[in-house]
C-alpha cells in the first residue's frame, strides 16, 4: 500500500531565545532550535534523517525498512511511525534480551515487527540484515540512528531554516549524522560557523571518524567535539545531570532528557561558566527531539 507519497510535514520548527543570567552576565546570547516540535514520534533529527532515506528506499522500489536500535531507541519509534504514515513495512532489530517498555509497545502499535538479538550479534548489523533479508527484494537496510549520507543531507536543511547567523552551533552526537549534516549545511551556505558536538557515549572521539566516512574520508573543518559530558556513557546519568535537567525544564517549559539533550545543554552551560566563549558570541543549540527516552529514566529524578 502506498500513501502520503510526498515525504514532508507542514511543520514550523522555531528558534527561541533562552534567558539565563549566566549567559547575560557573560555577554552571550543563547537560542534553541525547537526540532522537538516537528512531530510527536518522528521528532527532531529523527525525521530529518529519515526523510531522504525514505525517498531513496521508494525510488529503489524497497517498501520494507529494516533498522536497528536499543530498547528505548527513538530511531526505532520514529521509523515505525514514519513507516505507518508513508506506507512502508518496518522491522526493528533490538539490541539485547527481550523486554517490554512503552517505547517498544508504541513501535508495535505502529506496525513494526521487533526481533531481539544478542549484543555480540548486534555489532554486525549488515550481517544480520543479510542473514534474514538477503533474498527479500523489498527490504531496505537503514543503519542505526539513520547514519548515512541521506541522513546527513536531511540534517543539512536545519541551517537553511535559521533566521540569522550564529558564531557557534551545538548538537548532541550519537552517530555523528546530525553534526555531519550541520557541517554540510554550513558549507553549502558559505558559513564559517564553529560547529560543536557533544558525544553522549564514552570515547566520543570516534564521532570525528564517523563524520569523515560520510565525506569520503575528508575530515571536516570548523568542528569541535566536547567529549567530557557523557556522564559515564550512553544512557548513563549522574545526580548533577538530573539536577540540571530539573532546573532547565522548570525555568523554560522546554522538556529535555538525560540521554541526549540534557547532556548537550549541560555541556553548553558548563562551557559558558568556564569562559569558553567570547563576549557577544551568539550560540545556537539544536534540540534534536527524541523525548520518549525520558520515560525509562523518570525514577532517577525523584518526581
Amino acid at each position: 500500500m502506498q500513501k502520503n507519497s510526498v515525504f514532508s510535514f507542514d511543520f514550523h520548527s522555531p528558534v527561541e531565545s533562552l534567558d539565563f543570567q549566566l549567559f547575560n552576565d557573560k555577554g552571550l546570547t543563547l537560542h534553541i532550535k525547537r526540532d522537538d516540535q516537528i512531530h510527536p514520534f518522528i521528532s527532531g533529527n529523527k525525521w530529518r534523517k529519515l526523510k531522504y532515506i525514505l525517498q531513496s528506499a521508494r525510488a529503489a522500489g524497497k517498501m520494507h525498512l529494516v533498522t536497528f536500535g536499543g530498547a528505548w531507541s527513538n530511531h526505532l519509534l520514529a521509523t515505525a511511525c514514519a513507516g505507518a504514515k508513508f506506507g512502508f513495512k518496518t522491522t526493528g532489530f533490538v539490541r539485547g534480551e527481550s523486554v517490554s517498555n512503552p517505547n517498544l509497545s508504541l513501535c508495535r502499535l505502529f506496525g513494526m515487527e521487533l526481533n531481539f538479538v544478542g549484543r555480540t550479534a548486534y555489532r554486525d548489523k549488515q550481517a544480520l540484515f543479510e542473514r534474514d533479508y538477503q533474498e527479500n527484494q523489498e527490504a531496505y537496510f537503514v543503519d542505526e540512528g539513520g547514519y548515512s549520507t541521506d541522513g546527513a543531507k536531511g540534517c543539512a536543511e536545519i541551517v537553511g531554516e535559521l533566521p540569522s547567523d550564529y558564531d557557534h552551533i551545538f548538537c548532541a552526537c550519537g552517530t555523528g549524522t546530525t553534526l555531519a549534516g550541520l557541517y554540510r549545511g554550513c558549507m553549502e551556505a558559505g558559513l564559517h560557523t564553529h560547529l560543536h558536538g557533544i558525544p553522549v557515549l564514552a570515547g566520543g572521539d570516534f564521532i570525528r571518524e564517523a563524520i569523515a566516512k560520510l565525506y569520503a574520508g575528508k575530515e571536516p573543518a570548523h568542528i569541535t567535539l566536547h567529549t567530557e559530558y557523557h556522564f559515564g556513557g550512553y544512557a548513563k546519568t549522574k545526580p548533577a545531570l538530573h539536577a540540571f535537567i530539573k532546573y532547565f525544564c522548570a525555568e523554560t517549559g522546554i522538556l529535555i532528557e538525560p540521554v541526549y539533550t540534557g547532556k548537550l545543554l549541560y555541556g553548553v552551560f558548563d562551557l559558558a561558566k568556564h569562559d569558553y566563549f567570547k563576549p557577544k558570541d551568539r550560540i545556537l543549540v539544536v534540540h534534536t527531539g527524541g523525548l520518549m527516552g525520558i520515560l525509562g529514566k523518570l525514577n532517577d529524578f525523584g518526581v
